[in-house]
């Protein structure tokens, strides 16, 4: 089995939301060919992955009604790379968040890109993640920018990294959601994000598929069909999501295997997609290690390698080079790498995701239009 590269410059991410800059007017590539609108509406639910919402057509009946694409998530298939590929318009090598936990270089820790949280000093989001955002240029150009999602988020490191240039309405409920998008459309020319998170928690915990999940499932449907009716005339909506998920059946818990810890300094990424940051000269040892160790279930390559193949994108900035592991483990079977001792939480999740599998790389690109 081959990893699934992402279409980085055709279908991926970052090129939907060039797409939609294109959509309300803006020069620029435009490689989604979308049809251009007075307003547009991005509904980006977490974890929707294209083959699990095509597993439950009679959960979703409105989104499963909907013509769709299949994009690339982008590497790993994770949030925190989503959201910035979405959030620049660039692929992950060049925005540089290339993961969940990504080692400080230079500075012996890893920083936890989605909590924004590291032991040393505080990291600058505009420092850490420079590139403008779409939404910057969108509001240049005179296009009304909204962001609609939970208050908690407004302030955090990510948003501020990711969602520069953005009119933030907090909203923590369905109703107070549709109705902060209703209002943003109200502007005669408008780019409006809207966020749903649970369904992707809820899978972490229960797993995709679960009926907990799919409560979920179906409240996004039809939070999806109220978003299409608030839609002024010469507007359209977008559905998609940041990554998919697979459900664990193996877990391999780097602390009860001293081959895996013999070496290597930081375990960072996530179980799906892990960084592994080495000792000075160690790093062809580990990556023999863990290849030996995973074989048959995860695809293992040195930082090069995953560079080479366009894991993170055609380009790739000098830079940012020092923040990806070593050697990359990457599962392609239904196993997660956990760490039982640092990350006991995570290590007890069900549905994960991060991989280069069509499970976790597939998300659909569903379109409401009022045009």
């Amino acid at each position: 089995m081959n990893p699934l590269i992402p279409a980085y410059g055709t279908a991926s991410l970052a090129d939907l939301s060039s797409s939609l800059l294109a959509v309300v007017g803006m020069d620029g590539d435009n490689p989604l060919a979308l049809a251009p609108a007075e307003r547009v509406l991005l509904f980006l639910v977490d974890g929707m992955g294209a083959e699990l919402l095509r597993a439950h057509p009679e959960t979703a009946p409105f989104l499963s009604s909907r013509p769709d694409r299949v994009l690339t998530a982008g590497f790993p298939s994770t949030t925190v790379t989503s959201l910035s590929s979405l959030g620049t318009g660039l692929p992950p090598g060049e925005h540089g968040m290339l993961g969940c936990q990504l080692a400080v270089p230079g500075a012996g820790y890893l920083f936890n890109c989605l909590r924004w949280t590291a032991p040393g000093p505080p990291i600058d989001p505009g420092e850490w993640q420079p590139a403008p955002t779409v939404y910057q240029r969108a509001a240049e150009a005179g296009v009304s920018v909204g962001y609609v999602g939970p208050a908690k988020f407004e302030t955090t490191g990510l948003n501020r990294a990711v969602y520069r240039g953005v009119r933030f309405t907090g909203a923590d409920e369905v109703d107070e959601r549709i109705d902060g998008v209703r209002r943003a459309l109200a502007e005669p020319r408008a780019h409006v994000t809207v966020y749903y998170g649970d369904l992707d928690s809820t899978g972490h915990v229960t797993g995709w598929g679960s009926p907990e999940w799919l409560d979920q499932l179906a409240l996004v449907d039809r939070m999806a069909e109220r978003l299409a009716e608030t839609l002024p005339p010469g507007s359209a909506m977008y559905v998609t999501a940041d990554h998919g998920m697979v459900n664990v059946g193996e877990r391999i818990d780097v602390d009860a295997l001293p081959a895996l810890r013999e070496g290597v300094t930081l375990l960072g990424g996530e179980a799906r997609a892990r960084h592994v940051y080495t000792a000075p000269g160690a790093s062809a040892a580990v990556l023999d290690a863990w290849r030996e160790t995973l074989a048959g279930k995860a695809w293992v390559a040195s930082r090069q390698e995953a560079v080479d193949s366009g894991w993170f994108g055609p380009r790739i900035r000098p830079e940012w080079l020092p923040r990806i592991g070593d050697v990359l483990a990457v599962p392609y079977t239904d196993c997660a790498v956990v760490s039982t001792a640092t990350e006991p939480k995570e290590a007890a999740f069900i549905g994960c995701h991060g991989s280069l599998t069509p499970a976790e790389q597939h998300v659909p690109l569903l379109e409401v239009s009022t045009r």
